[in-house]
């Protein structure tokens, strides 16, 4: 007999958590292209290093 208790593993999933994700995916997504076309119209021009450092500054941020 069941005692109310019951593995959360053994539900369906539900839409709602995975479009949660893939929303949040796509809003990095769209973060990053967005960083990389600013640095490439930078002015002034910024160089590979400066732009690979505040990319990677950037990614660091993103992941909390």
């Amino acid at each position: 007999m069941s005692d109310g208790n019951f593995n959360r593993a053994l539900l369906p999933s539900t839409p709602y958590r995975s479009g949660i994700k893939m929303g949040q995916q796509q809003t990095i997504a769209k973060a990053r292209e967005a960083l990389r076309q600013a640095l490439e119209q930078a002015e002034p021009p910024l160089s590979l290093e400066q732009r690979e450092a505040i990319a990677k500054h950037f990614e660091r941020a993103l992941r909390g």
